[in-house]
């Protein structure tokens, strides 16, 4: 799978969780499943996808980082909730995401596309899905603020992907 084709699935797979999570609320272990897959998609697109497009569109990438920051402050806090504000949480989490993801899909990946050939994407994507995976292995707890008290459970590495 391409690069691009491999992002919009996982924005498509994570905003209807968290639709979901905001409609129903969140079963037991759910909120953390969304966890580990949202920061592995922001893990492979900080580490791998953003860095080999930057030239195309440096300030767009410098907002986009901003944006993820914004969005692991409000995972953390929806990992920290329960009840009703689970819900809430989850639509605010949801929201910032949809602005984050439109601007990405509408703006950046038609650019990316039109600069980079389809075989390059090709090898893009696959390296991507392998730290994808790898990431989700590991866990959110591996990259963001633990649920206690704003302090990290681990040591979080610069590259994100090789924490430890």
């Amino acid at each position: 799978m391409n690069a691009i084709e491999l992002l919009k699935a996982q924005h498509t797979k994570v905003t209807k969780a968290l639709d979901k999570m905001h409609e129903h609320g969140a079963r037991a272990g759910e909120i953390d499943t969304i966890a580990n897959e949202l920061v592995a998609h922001m893990v492979i697109e900080e580490h791998i996808f953003y860095p080999h497009i930057r030239e195309l569109m440096k300030d767009m990438i410098n907002e986009s980082f901003e944006e993820h920051a914004v969005a692991r402050f409000e995972l953390a806090r929806l990992l920290q909730s329960s009840g009703a504000e689970t819900k809430t949480r989850a639509l605010v989490l949801k929201e910032l995401l949809e602005h984050h993801i439109e601007e990405e899909e509408e703006e950046m990946f038609p650019k990316v596309e039109k600069a980079i050939d389809a075989s390059e994407l090709e090898t893009l994507g696959e390296r991507m899905q392998l730290a994808f995976d790898t990431a989700v292995a590991k866990g959110f707890a591996a990259f963001i603020p633990s649920r206690a008290g704003g302090q990290t459970r681990r040591p979080v590495a610069r590259d994100g992907v090789h924490a430890h």
